[in-house]
């Protein structure tokens, strides 16, 4: 099944609702960074949060990151996207491995941990990007990024994000996420409603379980079917990087700094992390741009 994320609005415009699928880019990803179960979890959740919120982008050229400063197992982790779903990210550590929580899940918390930081970038053709940052209250990852909506942003927002590996680590069994989004308008009988749902055992990984999680998942939500898919996107996991672009940042690093390279070594490697690609500049090459 294709990668998708349904932009949704329910008819008396008091709720908006991002549904996600990204079963295939949280693989892509795990092969791609040789990722540990822990690690695919981590990942895939941030990455699913990434794609989400960029699917709210206006404009071209607007982009969206996320940055986790952790000083748990799985250290830094970083994803990016643009407005068309394009999302990249890594993590420091692909190799961190827990145990498996009593509750059967992957622990995600355990792997970020308690102590560091969460912050968003959002870049929408202002003079500078906006960014926000909040203290990590879960390490969970959908519970900091809520707990950032409310206090950066002021939007009262629920997220809820899942990602199942199979018992050997051998593939994604199942990944994707929600947002759901109240309106000014909301009234007070949405917010109770939707409240109820939230709270009364809701599982995004059990209905991350199921071949049709997304008609579940609405029927969840709007048991009347009250709602207009206003959009369909198609997440994709792809990195945007190029060697002219890596050439642009070396040649940035001043004159002095790039003659010494020059005069250190025959050539310069750079390695991207987003996709592990490398890209080679001799000695040679990069001689005219110290003149």
């Amino acid at each position: 099944m294709k990668d998708k994320i349904l932009k949704i609005l329910s008819k008396d415009k008091e709720i908006r609702v991002f549904l996600a699928k990204t079963t295939h880019m949280t693989e892509c990803a795990k092969t791609l960074h040789s990722l540990s179960k822990t690690a695919t979890a981590t990942l895939g959740r941030l990455l699913t949060a990434n794609a989400l919120m960029a699917s709210d982008l206006k404009g071209e050229n607007n982009t969206v990151s996320l940055q986790i400063r952790s000083e748990g197992p799985i250290g830094n982790i970083l994803t990016y996207a643009n407005s068309k779903c394009e999302v990249k990210g890594y993590v420091s550590n692909p190799d961190v491995d827990l145990p498996i929580r009593k509750d059967g899940k992957i622990d995600v918390g355990g792997a970020v941990g308690l102590n560091g930081s969460l912050t968003v970038v959002k870049d929408i053709g202002g003079k500078e990007p906006y960014t926000g940052t909040i203290e990590l209250v879960s390490g969970e990852i959908a519970q900091d990024l809520t707990y950032y909506f409310a206090k950066s942003e002021q939007i009262p927002t629920a997220i809820a994000l899942g990602v199942l590996v199979d018992k050997d680590n051998r593939c994604v069994l199942s990944s994707g996420g929600l947002m759901i989004q109240l309106l000014p308008d909301a009234s007070e009988e949405t917010i109770l409603r939707l409240e109820e749902i939230l709270n009364s055992n809701f599982s995004i990984s059990k209905l991350l379980c199921e071949e049709d999680y997304i008609e579940k998942t609405l029927k969840l939500i709007f048991p009347d079917e009250d709602y207009e898919i206003l959009e369909e996107i198609y997440p994709v996991l792809r990195c945007d990087c190029s060697k002219e672009r890596f050439l642009r940042g070396i040649i940035s690093l001043g004159k002095a700094e790039l003659e010494k390279l020059i005069n250190e070594e025959e050539k310069i490697v750079a390695n991207c992390h987003f996709c592990n690609t490398s890209y080679e500049y001799l000695s040679e090459e990069l001689k005219p741009f110290i003149k």
